[in-house]
Order: structure tokens, then C-alpha cells, then sequence
């Protein structure tokens, strides 16, 4: 698959022709629409948070409520706009009343997050509080203990940057965890930067292998097993 392009395209598709219509789980019989995810497609910085609310399941967007105002607010803080970023949830529909994620409703939604991560292939992953931390990370460290602290994981078969910070939630109406994260969001240029492809040259080739040697005719060849004690060690025949 070529690079950009094919790859949009693929994603278009994929959330054409197996998100926007899903039924994997029973949240399907009680959302108002799907809320796949927005921004651009081949971004270098994804942000996944736990699930769409109340807001989110009416505009068929991720964080557009309160949450998302301030997400907009934090991500322009660093010099980018939502429209250069992907925003994606664990979960693709609301949970009734906004109630936490299920087990059996993670399980059913994370490969549609698995596979937009292998196709948006970000150099960095940040993810929104302890559910999509703990799912992404597969580690049951909670958020306040990981929040700033980056973790080079492999998603869908992509090598990513795993970057847990607070949800926006949490920071809504406590100055203290606001300015928690702020300081964790300054860290992402320098993290994506630190992401990216090295320009550095290929190293040389290695020397051609020299050729083994022609086996001495005369000498006997050794069975498994023949002449050798039973009490010889492992180590003592060479084995490592």
C-alpha cells in the first residue's frame, strides 16, 4: 500500500463499510449514530479517548462537548489545530446515560481502534484516561500513575509512541489538574519529533561472509549421541 493516499482511502472505506454500520455490540440498539472519529487521516499525532457522550452521539463527532472544548483549547496550545490531529474513542457509540465502558463493549469495538491506528499510522498516540490507557497499553497501571510517561508499543503491527495523559474531563473545573495537563501536552512536539523517521545515512553493508571451509575428508563424522558420556552437560557439548 503506497504512502499517503492509499492508505486515506483505505480508512474512508474501512469506516464507510464496517464502523458507520455496526452491530457488534448491544450499544448498537441505543445510539443515535456512530461517531467513528474526525480529523486528518494520515496524522502524525492521535488522541483516543474512552467513549462518545451525550453531545458526541447527537453531532456524530468525538469530544464536542465541554471536553472537547478544552481538548481544541490544549491542542492549539502546542501550535496545532484539531484539523491536523485524529481523534478516535475506545468505544465508537455512547453508553445509556453515559454510564463506563463494558468489558464485552470494549472487546467488541477495539479492533475498528486497532485498525484505524494501523492505517492513520501516527508517530504518536495519546490516549485520554485510564480505559483507553489501559486498553492500548495492555498494562492495569491506572492514570495518575502514567500520565507524562511515554511508552514505545506496537499497535496493529505499528510501532507507536504511547503517551498517557488526563482526560479533559478531569481538568474542567480543577486548576491544579489543568496545569498537570498542560504541562504533559507541551511534551508532544517534542515526543513526535523524537518519533519520527531517522534521516540518518544506512550504515555500510557488512563484509561478504567467508566462505566455510571444504571438510577434512579423513575425519569421522560424530553421531548424536555416539561416544559421549551420559553424565556430559549441556554445556560441555557445545549446545550454548
Amino acid at each position: 500500500m503506497s504512502e499517503p493516499a492509499d492508505r486515506v482511502a483505505a480508512l474512508e472505506a474501512y469506516h464507510r463499510e464496517e464502523v458507520a454500520g455496526c452491530i457488534r455490540c448491544a450499544l448498537s440498539r441505543t445510539r443515535t449514530q456512530v461517531v467513528v472519529g474526525s480529523g486528518r487521516l494520515d496524522a502524525d499525532v492521535m488522541f483516543v479517548g474512552e467513549a462518545p457522550g451525550y453531545h458526541e452521539d447527537v453531532q456524530g463527532m468525538p469530544f464536542v462537548g465541554q471536553s472537547g472544548k478544552l481538548l481544541t483549547r490544549l491542542i492549539e496550545g502546542i501550535g496545532l489545530r484539531r484539523e491536523d490531529v485524529f481523534i478516535a474513542n475506545v468505544l465508537k457509540c455512547r453508553p445509556p446515560g453515559n454510564r463506563d465502558p463494558q468489558p464485552a463493549e470494549i472487546s467488541a469495538c477495539e479492533p475498528h481502534l486497532f485498525r484505524q491506528v494501523a492505517l492513520v499510522r501516527p508517530r504518536v498516540v495519546c490516549t485520554l484516561g485510564n480505559f483507553a490507557t489501559k486498553l492500548l497499553s495492555g498494562r492495569p497501571d491506572g492514570i495518575s500513575r502514567v500520565h507524562g510517561h511515554e511508552l514505545p508499543i506496537e499497535i496493529g503491527g505499528q510501532p507507536v509512541l504511547l503517551y498517557p495523559l488526563f482526560h479533559p474531563a478531569a481538568a474542567l473545573y480543577t486548576r491544579a489538574m489543568l496545569t498537570t495537563l498542560e504541562a504533559d501536552f507541551a511534551r508532544i512536539p517534542e515526543l513526535v519529533a523524537r518519533a519520527a523517521p531517522s534521516s540518518a545515512p544506512a550504515p555500510p553493508a557488512p563484509p561478504p561472509a567467508v566462505p566455510a571451509r571444504e571438510p577434512d575428508p579423513a575425519a569421522q563424522p560424530v553421531h548424536a549421541g555416539a561416544g559421549v558420556p551420559a553424565s556430559a552437560s549441556a554445556e560441555q557439548l557445545g549446545l550454548f
